[in-house]
């Protein structure tokens, strides 16, 4: 984990992979088509050193188990076609993200933090949506702050009415900071909560049990102890004589090594190199190497190994790793090379084969990964030269960039389109990255797609349908490029998160978009605030005999 001291530029790494030999704080179990993930936080095992996981509270750590679980569910285990979260702790679900963790963590940290583990969630939530997994949060004790909103991402929840057990959001009374993975949002969009009675739910320290809970909608059931767990088994059955889950083969997710050599990190197609002087990285994606199999057979023989898969886990991985283990570098130049054709070919197999469930978790999972690439505070440059391989799913890397530069030369780099830009890989709120680039302007982006001929075209012509930045000859392409990368690095980095993220998502909102747009604003506002994080502030002297002391001069 980088703090103040250790960082990826000293060689220290975040550890983002694991496997279910390995889980520390969750166990996986499976019962015919129900799986349940029961959490068991140890203590004393967290990422840091600094602090004790107590009351099953979660870190970083516990984070990524649950996120490598959810994977593993969707590709492992397709027999499955329900999900059980539960606890093995008696009386505590989940006390929510550990105090202490944030408050000794770096201001770009806690950020990070945050931002992973509403992703996780949201992957619970596409879970149920995309892969027909429909999941109950089985509360069999109380539920705070980041629990509760880990609870929110389920489709049901269960709460024991045992007069101790309650669910609740203590973090504007006892921390001076709000949820911080999308609870607020969800509480109002996703559980129609009435905002009166969820003003009063988040301002209430000790949060609301049994009967009450139930009666405001903040939980589905609050059955007794006794029947407690016959409720939860009862919707679990429901749920899998409901489920649409397509049929599919098991596929086994070996691990991704990326080979560290220095501030240079590279997997068989996607590799990352930093300069932390300069505040940039470069990110390169490389197409197919060789012509992939497109028959279901043949894709399915190759399972984890499918380029689609492959190099979109090598992407999601180096997003990560950019994230929190490079805090010092702002802008990301983002670069593609290989064969247009085979890349082309690659997408038209996947939606070919679109019914089978191995390969729409793999055209899922592309999804989740540009969605976490345009949540990535970094600077995005695309750049297109010769070799590039702008093209079907790999172009949705230059539609979500802040800015796209080509060079115009013989043998140039072509953007090319193909079906899988047409809807199959949405950003968070809805549309495709072509008419989030027309500022949702649907008849714009679908000119500028006609464009475009089936073999793509050259840099210039992109120009002119819009899809470029700038086209820029050899005698300009070089320096024009530096300077723009020069002038970005001179900027705030914390004026230029606040600014992307405003700029990328025009057009309409979801519950997911809203819950990164409001997340981008106060956790970048909040948590720096002598409020909260001050010598006095509530987080700051949270669990300490001093207490906080507030300006209340509102601003």
């Amino acid at each position: 984990m980088a703090d103040d001291t250790t960082s990826a530029s000293a060689g220290t790494l975040t550890q983002f992979q694991t496997d279910p030999t390995h889980y520390r704080h969750w166990t996986l179990r499976k019962d015919g088509a129900v799986a349940t993930l029961a959490l068991h936080v140890q203590e004393e095992e967290g990422l840091g050193d600094k602090y004790l996981l107590k009351q099953n509270s979660y870190d970083l750590g516990v984070d990524i188990e649950l996120a490598d679980a959810v994977q593993r569910l969707r590709f492992e285990h397709p027999e499955v076609k329900a999900l059980v979260l539960s606890s093995e702790v008696a009386r505590i679900f989940c006390a929510g993200a550990n105090i202490y963790m944030l408050g000794k963590s770096t201001h770009a940290f806690k950020v990070n933090f945050c931002k992973y583990t509403n992703e996780t969630r949201l992957g619970i939530e596409d879970l149920s949506a995309n892969s027909g997994v429909r999941s109950i949060a089985a509360l069999n004790g109380t539920a705070a702050g980041g629990g509760y909103e880990l609870a929110l991402a389920c489709d049901q929840i269960v709460l024991v009415d045992d007069g101790n057990s309650a669910v609740s959001f203590p973090e504007v009374p006892l921390l001076a900071v709000l949820p911080g993975t999308g609870g607020l949002t969800r509480l109002v969009d996703k559980r129609r909560i009435r905002r009166d009675r969820a003003d009063i739910f988040c301002t209430i320290a000790e949060g609301l049990k049994g009967k009450r809970a139930k009666e405001w909608g903040l939980v589905d059931e609050a059955p007794s102890k006794t029947g407690f767990a016959a409720a939860v088994a009862k919707r679990s059955a429901d749920l899998v004589t409901t489920a649409t889950r397509r049929a599919a083969a098991p596929v086994v997710l070996p691990r991704i090594d990326l080979q560290q050599d220095g501030l240079r990190l590279a997997g068989r197609y996607v590799e990352v190199v930093s300069d932390t002087t300069t505040r940039v990285a470069d990110l390169l994606v490389r197409g197919p190497e060789a012509v992939e199999p497109c028959d279901r057979a043949g894709m399915l023989a190759k399972g984890a190994e499918l380029w689609a898969l492959r190099a979109m886990r090598e992407l999601d991985l180096c997003l990560l790793h950019l994230r929190v283990d490079f805090p010092e570098i702002n802008i990301v130049r983002v670069r593609t090379q290989g064969d247009v054709t085979k890349l082309l070919a690659v997408d038209a197999a996947l939606l070919a084969h679109a019914d089978d469930g191995f390969l729409h978790e793999v055209r899922l999972n592309m999804a989740r990964t540009l969605r976490r690439y345009d949540l990535t505070a970094k600077s995005l440059f695309a750049l297109v030269e010769p070799g590039s391989c702008f093209a079907g799913s790999l172009l949705e890397l230059l539609l979500g960039a802040d800015r796209a530069y080509g060079l115009i030369a013989k043998d140039g780099g072509r953007l090319a389109f193909s079906a899988m830009n047409d809807g199959a890989l949405p950003m968070s709120h809805g549309i495709t990255r072509l008419q989030a680039r027309f500022c949702a302007d649907m008849a714009a982006a679908a000119s500028a797609r006609a464009a475009l001929p089936a073999a793509g075209a050259d840099i210039e012509a992109c120009e002119r349908a819009g899809l470029m930045t700038m086209a820029l000859d050899e005698l300009d392409y070089e320096d024009e490029v530096r300077l723009a990368v020069e002038e970005r690095a001179s900027l705030s980095p914390d004026a230029l998160t606040g600014m992307e993220a405003s700029l990328r998502f025009p057009g309409p909102e979801t519950c997911e978009s809203k819950i990164f747009a409001r997340l981008s604003a106060w956790q970048n506002w909040i948590f720096q605030r002598p409020n909260a994080t001050g010598p006095k502030g509530a987080l700051t002297n949270y669990g300490l005999p001093t207490r906080p002391a507030f300006d209340y001069r509102r601003t």
